[in-house]
């Protein structure tokens, strides 16, 4: 099954490694700021090596406790300062971001097997993201008027009040990016955060507060833990104000349920199966190689990667072939460095489902166009990237997401019955057109919440004014740009009423009074915006 691709994918022997040894300094100076008294530790590996990195102290019931009760005396100190001073501390960290982006990346690709390229995915994410609060978060904040209920006499202000304390629950796929995006929109709304990573990808989580700390954020503001989801997770989200949560759906419903069960608001970013559609007018090189870059980034563990394929029967054999012949050029190096065009999986565990769903594939019917299986010689969690046709509804690869390289590739015959295809199944998190005039009026039509034109995911992604967030079981809430703030904020209306009440004046009747509003409401449906 994967013969004919071994000697086809390049290796560049050539390549100088990136260094995957972290300074012992370094690590020990992050475990400080992980808030824990317990004595049990999980081990964090290297997935490329397999060889331990650090032990990460587990969080008990007591020092979660304390981590809120650190975090809200914090928080109401933090509330207090200008939206000015905060966006100043967010603008350091962007910088510091920039000047030790090297040491970040390190720790990424150390925990998480990936290539360089996909670790500054993250730099470059998170940076955008300080930015961008940093200089519109003013601007989102700032109070505004509202039409009051008799104009003139009725005067309304409506604010933004901070949440309090923001739990976030982030994954191991973008480890860096996501343990923080969430949290620097939230600090800059006045909130505090409490922040439990995934335990195989700590350090990445706790560089990102190193950085913070050394741009001036008050070191209590952001406390983090660690320890098992069932029992740490449960325990954040029995303390916090808002949630915010990224991973599975499966989980993403049990977090759901206990917000809910509090009356607390919660934002989730869940899985996707994301559709990649080439129209029969796309350029087709360009789309070959979005479409490369679209699957196989981060080795297809990145939420809104493209996993199913839908291309124009009259293009598909060529597109095929380009996208099959740019897949087999890649190089592998089997190392964190700049030349490796993809990384490691994350675990045993994900290798194995991403074997079991090309086996099941394979064995009811699909041909395996290029890949297909474990590459041990890049590391032992390495599949080579995966292009299957012949996928049918009776497969697991059809509509489950695999979270891995493998992709599937199916023809269409009619633009408009397309929209039905890429709207099958459950999720909604991201889609990519490719092709030329009918790609925004298709794209309105797409049951996803963010769909990219001409591009796998970053136009969407990148572009953080824009909020990013699924429709259906992809999620609730969004992230980034102005929805991406407001959600860490409570509205407060503040109404005055000026010379005359809500009432009978003295004298009037209850009748009278009756007659007289609606009168005016008559009146006030007659002038427009009223």
């Amino acid at each position: 099954m994967t013969g004919a691709t071994t000697a086809e994918t390049r290796r560049d022997s050539s390549a100088t490694p990136a260094p995957t040894a972290l300074d012992p300094r370094l690590v020990s100076d992050l475990i400080t700021l992980v808030t824990a008294t317990g004595d049990q530790r999980a081990t964090v590996r290297n997935p490329l090596t397999g060889e331990a990195i650090t032990r990460v102290p587990h969080a008990t019931p007591e020092d979660i406790e304390h981590a809120f009760t650190r975090a809200r005396t914090a928080q109401r100190r933090w509330s207090r300062l200008p939206v000015r001073a905060r966006a100043r501390m967010l603008l350091r960290f962007h910088d510091l971001l920039v000047a030790r982006q090297g040491t970040v990346m390190d720790i990424i690709a150390a925990e998480t097997g990936k290539a360089r390229r996909h670790a500054f995915d993250e730099v470059l994410h998170l940076g955008l993201t300080a930015r961008y609060y940093a200089r519109s978060a003013a601007k989102h904040l700032r109070g505004r008027g509202a039409k009051g209920a008799m104009p003139g006499l009725t005067r309304v202000r409506v604010h933004h009040t901070p949440k309090g304390v923001v739990g976030v629950i982030s994954p191991w796929n973008y480890p860096f990016t996501l343990a923080s995006c969430d949290g620097l929109a939230a600090i800059m709304a006045g909130n505090a955060v409490v922040l439990k990573p995934d335990e195989r990808t700590m350090l990445s989580a706790l560089i990102g507060k190193r950085l913070l700390v050394d741009a001036g954020m008050p070191e209590d503001l952001w406390q983090i833990v660690a320890g098992p989801g069932p029992t740490v997770g449960r325990d954040l989200i029995a303390g916090a104000d808002y949630v915010c949560f990224t991973g599975s759906v499966t989980t993403g419903r049990t977090v759901a349920r206990q917000c809910a069960d509090r009356l607390v608001g919660c934002s989730l970013e869940l899985g996707g199966k994301n559709a990649f559609v080439v129209l029969r007018d796309a350029d087709l090189e360009k789309a070959a190689e979005g479409a490369v870059r679209a699957a196989f980034a981060n080795a297809g563990q990145l939420c809104v990667s493209s996993e199913r394929f839908y291309v124009d029967r009259a293009v598909y054999d060529e597109f095929t072939d380009r996208f099959v012949a740019r897949t087999r050029a890649m190089v592998f190096t089997g190392d964190a460095s700049w030349d490796n065009a993809m990384g490691s999986l994350i675990s045993r565990e994900q290798l194995d489902k991403v074997t079991a769903h090309v086996e099941d594939a394979v064995h009811k019917g699909a041909t395996v166009l290029t890949g297909g299986g474990p590459r041990p010689e890049y590391g032992p969690y390495f599949f080579e990237p995966t292009i299957l046709a012949g996928v049918t509804p009776a497969m697991d690869c059809h509509l489950q997401e695999t979270f891995g390289p493998v992709v599937s590739v199916y023809p269409f015959d009619d633009e408009n019955s397309v929209l039905g295809m890429v709207n099958d199944g459950a999720m909604g998190l991201n889609a990519s057109l490719f092709g030329g005039r009918r790609t925004r009026e298709l794209a309105r039509g797409v049951m996803a919440g963010s769909v990219n034109i001409n591009d796998g995911y970053a136009a969407s992604f990148a572009s953080i004014d824009a909020p990013m967030g699924g429709m259906r079981q992809s999620g609730l809430g969004r992230r980034q740009g102005r929805e991406g703030i407001l959600r860490f904020t409570e509205p407060q209306s503040v109404a005055g009423q000026h010379l005359t009440r809500f009432g009978p004046a003295d004298g009037m009747t209850m009748e009278s009074y009756a007659k007289l509003m609606t009168l005016s409401l008559r009146l006030m449906r007659r002038i427009p915006g009223r």
